[in-house]
């Protein structure tokens, strides 16, 4: 069994920093953590390994900065046997498009793949594309939103959180799944295993190395087009209501209610 698990460095801060020429995110010198969703993913991984029937591999795979090499090393501390990064400036400023296309390419070269886990979406980005992306490049079936996995042999079974109900359905691999935080809790490495980590080699490929087209990678293979980036301002004005609840409630109706006769007469 051969498992590979996509996880992303993200931003560990809410003021992050935006490259004015190009509206991509400036990841380099920003403090940065192991994407939250893809901890889960992680934790998936290893817990088929521990309940695997034989030889299984799981294998952390990221694309980014060279500091994306902390993520990994955090993955390796956790349990993951490789990991792999993936860095060349020729993918900076990859949509969901491109990464997706990136990841795929790099788990073509890794081989024999059976089964691809992610978080169900990135904090920083929010679009939930990537996993069924990497699918879809791949040309195998997808399960999104599962909040419970299992194998038997060949076929998974996945239990899928929807908005209001719960969905079982089951796929043969190789299968790209994502996962929601509901799944599991993730494990904490033990110092002895984050102290090995911080010496591991981390394999690093290039879009030389895993044959990527030129024209699919980075900005170029990026049809995603931001124009423009910016915080929004404040909220002004208002008035804040004090005193007993009671007095309140009733200050409060009145004021919707002054509201109302106000829209009803406008």
């Amino acid at each position: 069994m051969k498992i590979v698990v996509c996880i992303k460095q993200v931003p560990a801060t809410t003021n992050v920093r935006i490259d004015p020429e190009t509206n991509a995110l400036i990841r380099e010198g920003v403090e940065s953590q192991v994407n939250p969703f893809d901890e889960n993913a992680l934790e998936a991984a290893l817990q088929v390994k521990d309940g695997y029937d034989g030889e299984c591999q799981v294998i952390a795979l990221t694309m980014g900065p060279p500091q994306a090499e902390a993520a990994l090393r955090d993955a390796v501390a956790m349990g993951c046997d490789d990991a792999i990064l993936l860095t060349d400036g020729a993918f900076r400023g990859a949509d969901t498009l491109a990464t997706s296309y990136t990841l795929a390419q790099a788990i073509r070269r890794i081989g024999d793949v059976d089964l691809v886990l992610c978080g169900k979406q990135a904090i920083d980005g929010d679009t939930a594309q990537v996993g069924p992306g990497v699918a879809e490049h791949l040309g195998v079936p997808q399960i999104t939103f599962a909040i419970e996995l299992s194998l038997e042999g060949r076929k998974i079974t996945a239990k899928r959180m929807l908005e209001d109900s719960f969905e079982v359905v089951e796929c043969r691999m190789p299968a790209v799944v994502t996962v929601v935080k509901q799944i599991n809790d993730p494990r904490r490495a033990s110092m002895k295993n984050v102290l090995k980590a911080r010496k591991r080699e981390i394999t690093r490929w290039t879009a030389e190395d895993i044959d990527a087209d030129p024209d699919r990678i980075g900005f170029q293979g990026s049809p995603t087009v931001v124009w423009k980036v910016f915080a929004p301002e404040g909220r002004k004005g208002g008035r804040k209501l004090e005193g007993e609840v009671g007095d309140v409630v009733h200050a409060l109706a009145d004021e919707i209610l002054e509201i109302r006769k106000g829209l009803s007469t406008a």
